[in-house]
């Protein structure tokens, strides 16, 4: 027999004998019986059918057997619901036992069982346990309010609840005050404009008396809380401070990141001459450094923190920099991250030793590692200037290594610190002119060929050196063959006489064999310049460039505040606001620290904080040419007036998606909404003919004319319409058709790739431009095996909604860019607006009625639906399957009314009224009114002020 007898395989009638067991006289023997039930349940065997025996065995003084069932009853009350109100009367009993173990444990369990029907049984019992007399019961009944308040938040309200745990913040017991404030802290983040969590200076001084007393997380979830307060004056912000110092101290890491946060932002109200100022600057750094002896896991995390914390306050660890050494034994992410560290705190006093450092590490065996250290070296020469001279020596000596990768680096580094400082350190072009040929690396090869063109007049040989990478023009890829023209018109400004013929090979080449829209343009513009104004064309072409400022990825001064608000949680480790990766949060709060939005006292945070009179200009870092695809501006052109500018992917709060109202959104239902052939199926993106072939169907609109499609049978996954996307004449010989479909609540790019070309092509990668609905790859092209020749292959890929968002136009517009071995192409296509209808779309009866009679009847629009012979049942069918739910439907003289909901991605209700008429082919819909409902920040009703307005659907 095995150690373990209760998770040992059982004998075939093993239910029969457990269920023997259970209603055994023998107390011990129950036990047993029990704890077997429980350990069927936990290696994953259905032990449902025992629900009524075990339930017996809950009237027991036996704490332990207790337990069992109550952990019994936690798993399978959800699926027994009717079978579980049967231990009521036992919850019941044992919230009124009189120890206090047995108390907790039941108002703990009631709260773990998600079941309507037993929620209302259990106001009572926790009522009387949140004014219990032992603050074990109290602690734990805090906790089930949160629990209660997630199944029905009414009934938590109406029952008084929230304002018993707004009177426990002031319990006599530490612990029973933390648990308060989580479970209010958690009920606010789900109802941020609750305001439930009304924090002034008493109650503060309440939390701060209970932290001293906490267990660690009960400080973590006080500290939090507090870290939501906004001192009155500096007065109280440094007395909070104070009380809150000793926390550095101890031995858990989140409660050392939870009272750094703490202290960030009361530190901003803080004069700077201030003596308390330059003391808790010094507090503030010994437990940081702490942080970075624990295990390299929670090195990263404490170091992504510190990344922030160093922009925002470089002078607390100005004096650590030995700390953010690199270490041989580090893990790859620890040593890119201190990296970054040590690039943040380069300052004249110790620039020396990070120079050292960092030359010792271009010597290191880890290739990424070194290509990190070399760019870094670069960024020490831009950022403190009278270290640029010692950078220069030390790249050229590693240059002299003639290490390929290392000198590819090198070279694209010194071109950063020529733009930086011109007319400075051009002595050192003939030796990187020495390394030219080996150079295999586009960015290297286009970073040498810069400098050529920029400093033409001082390289005897420019003309021979540009044009041996002429040679292989066609070979290039598009970075190095839009740096090497602009190099030759630059050359032939400069020495007109002798390159005249180069630069008209050149621009033939761009304007004539080059299938990049890119290229072609600019090689346009070059001869239409050139030809007509050369005095214009030097102006332009040789104008004197901006100088390049410090290159350390900055993050943005307002996102920077809101991360800080943040340390201690996951976007401080990822870089990004809660709302860019939190899904179906209700409603974002944007967190700002006290005394920073505008205001004339505001700290001075210093360059590195990147707050200073004109933004720097950052050098794009190193990346593959398919990460860098949603940087180029991919927006069609529009022809009534400039585009709007995109706001950052990180405000996405910050845009109104519909524009001037709903008329956007709303076309897009509209029959006679023209969605194909947009202007984004411009020349900029490989235009398909402007004739669809006679084989293909006509474009897929998006409009409810789709939805009633007579063709085919109920459900979005039928509007199959193949479209070309991506002609092969455009894609050097690739060709892509596809459509998109809704398959079981997951919206799927369907493609086939088609190699019309004679070479194989492999590496396929796909990106999307930013767009309306956040439509974005929810997994890499899972194009496994090459396409040869004359080969087909069909993709189906997943689509998720949390990418970027910008306005499009139209609504629907995908801009797509598909990577190969070969090249980079782009192409625009247009989803059906149906692909957005979620499932959950059906809206509560009472609830539409309500809105529904909020519609102004004198904004009433409607249009017709022509040929359709579907009865109203059938129209109804037709339209559930694409997730058009049918609320109530009414017959007035003859005509039956659908009145119907649906819910787009992104939060947003439409509600419509559909009116059809016996022997009438024709429909009308009517009334559409969107509804703002949580929009997951990316729209909210202040920022649409037409959001109550009727519209054409």
């Amino acid at each position: 027999m095995c150690d373990f007898p209760f998770f040992s395989l059982v004998c075939t009638g093993e239910i029969f004998e457990l269920k023997a067991e259970l209603n055994s006289d023998k107390k011990e023997k129950k036990k047993e019986a029990v704890k077997k039930v429980i350990a069927s349940m936990t290696v994953g065997k259905d032990v449902s059918a025992l629900f009524p025996d075990v339930v017996n065995c809950m009237q027991t003084d036996n704490l332990e057997l207790k337990k069992l069932v109550y952990l019994y009853l936690m798993n399978y009350a959800k699926s027994q619901p009717d079978m579980a109100i049967m231990a009521v009367n036992t919850f019941v009993k044992d919230c009124e036992d009189p120890n206090p173990l047995i108390r907790a444990l039941a108002v703990r369990t009631m709260g773990c069982i998600r079941v309507d029907k037993i929620t209302e049984y259990l106001c009572e019992p926790l009522r009387k346990c949140l004014k219990d007399e032992d603050p074990y019961v109290r602690k734990t009944a805090a906790v089930c309010v949160a629990k209660l308040h997630d199944i029905n938040a009414q009934l938590v309200e109406d029952q008084g609840f929230l304002d018993t745990l707004k009177d426990l913040i002031s319990d006599s017991n530490p612990m029973v005050v933390a648990n308060a404030v989580a479970a209010l802290s958690e009920i606010a983040e789900s109802h941020p404009n609750s305001n439930l969590l009304d924090l002034n200076p008493q109650t503060i001084n309440k939390l701060l008396t209970a932290l001293n007393e906490c267990t660690e997380w009960g400080q973590i979830f006080i500290l939090d809380c507090l870290a939501n307060y906004t001192p009155r004056d500096d007065r109280e912000s440094q007395s909070i401070c104070e009380r809150v110092t000793p926390r550095l101290s101890h031995a858990n890491s989140a409660v050392v990141l939870s009272a750094v946060k703490v202290l960030m932002k009361f530190m901003e109200m803080l004069p700077k001459d201030l003596d308390y100022y330059g003391t808790l600057l010094k507090k503030l750094a010994p437990p940081l450094v702490t942080l970075l002896s624990a295990e390299p896991e929670l090195q990263y995390v404490a170091l992504r923190n510190i990344n922030l914390i160093v922009q925002r306050r470089p002078e607390i660890l100005k004096h650590e920099m030995k700390v953010f050494f690199v270490k041989y034994n580090d893990p790859i992410y620890v040593k890119l991250e201190k990296l970054d560290i040590m690039i943040r705190l380069a300052s004249q006093a110790n620039i020396a030793q990070v120079l050292a450092e960092l030359k010792e590490y271009a010597t290191e065996v880890d290739v990424d590692f070194v290509r990190k250290a070399v760019r870094a070296i670069g960024r020490c020469a831009i950022k403190v200037e009278q270290s640029a001279e010692r950078c220069v020596s030390t790249l050229l000596d590693l240059i002299q290594t003639k290490v390929n990768y290392v000198v590819q680096e090198a070279i694209v580094v010194i071109k950063d610190i020529f733009r930086k400082y011109p007319n400075k350190y051009e002595s050192v072009i003939a030796t990187l002119c020495e390394n030219l040929d080996s150079l295999d690396e586009p960015e290297a090869r286009a970073a040498m060929i810069w400098i050529v063109g920029e400093y033409a007049e001082r390289i005897d040989n420019a003309d021979e050196l540009l044009e041996s990478f002429l040679e292989g023009f066609h070979d290039e890829s598009t970075q190095v063959q839009l740096q090497l023209l602009t190099a030759i018109v630059k050359l032939f400004l400069k020495k007109p006489t002798e390159t005249q013929e180069l630069v008209q090979q050149v621009l033939s080449l761009a304007t004539q064999d080059s299938d990049n829209p890119d290229l072609r343009d600019r090689g346009y513009i070059y001869w239409r310049l050139l030809s007509t104004d050369p005095v214009a064309a030097k102006e332009v072409v040789l104008a004197e460039k901006p100088l390049i400022s410090e290159e350390t990825d900055l993050i943005e001064p307002t996102l920077l505040e809101e991360l800080i608000c943040h340390i201690g949680t996951l976007a401080s480790v990822y870089h990004k606001p809660p709302s860019a990766f939190v899904e179906g949060s209700r409603g974002v709060q944007h967190k700002r620290l006290p005394g920073s939005a505008g205001s004339a006292d505001s700290p001075d945070t210093g360059s590195a904080a990147g707050v200073s009179e004109a933004p720097p200009a950052v050098i794009p870092s190193q990346g593959d040419l398919l990460g860098d695809l949603l940087n180029l501006d991919l927006t069609p052109p529009t022809t009534s007036g400039p585009p709007p500018a995109p706001s950052s992917g990180m405000q996405m709060g910050a845009m109104d998606l519909l524009g001037g109202g709903l008329d956007s959104l709303v076309g897009l239902l509209h029959l006679g909404g023209d969605l194909g052939g947009s202007p984004a199926m411009g020349a900029g993106f490989g235009a398909p003919p402007t004739a669809m072939p006679a084989s293909f169907p006509p474009p897929v609109s998006g409009g409810l004319d789709d939805l009633f499609d007579l063709g085919g049978s109920v459900g979005i996954t039928d509007l199959v319409y193949v479209q070309i996307w991506l002609p092969a004449m455009k894609a050097k010989g690739l060709e892509i058709s596809g459509t998109f479909a809704r398959r079981a609540g997951v919206i799927q790019m369907e493609m086939t790739l088609t190699n019309k070309a004679m070479s194989i092509m492999t590496d396929f990668a796909i990106q999307f431009n930013r767009n309306s609905f956040g439509l974005a790859p929810a997994g890499p092209l899972q194009v496994l095996t090459p396409v040869g020749p004359n080969q087909s292959i069909e993709v189906a890929l997943p689509l998720s909604t949390v990418g970027p968002v910008m306005k499009m136009e139209p609504l629907t517009n995908l801009q797509v860019a598909v990577k190969n071995n070969i090249d980079v192409f782009y192409f625009s296509s247009q989803y059906p607006i149906s692909m957005l209808f979620v499932e959950d779309g059906k809206m509560e009866r009472q609830v539409f009625l309500a809105t529904w009679k909020d519609i102004p009847n004198d904004n009433e629009a409607q249009f017709q639906i022509k040929d359709c012979h579907l009865n109203s049942d059938a129209a109804s069918s037709k339209l559930q399957g694409s997730n058009v739910f049918t609320i109530a439907k009414r017959t007035v003289e003859g005509q039956d009314m659908l009145y119907q909901s649906m819910k787009l991605t992104n939060g947003i209700w439409v509600l419509a009224e559909l009116r059809v008429q016996a022997g009438n082919p024709n429909y009308t819909v009517s009334t559409v009114h969107v509804r703002y409902i949580g929009l997951t920040g990316l729209v909210s009703s202040d920022l649409l002020p037409h959001a109550d307005r009727r519209a054409a659907a």
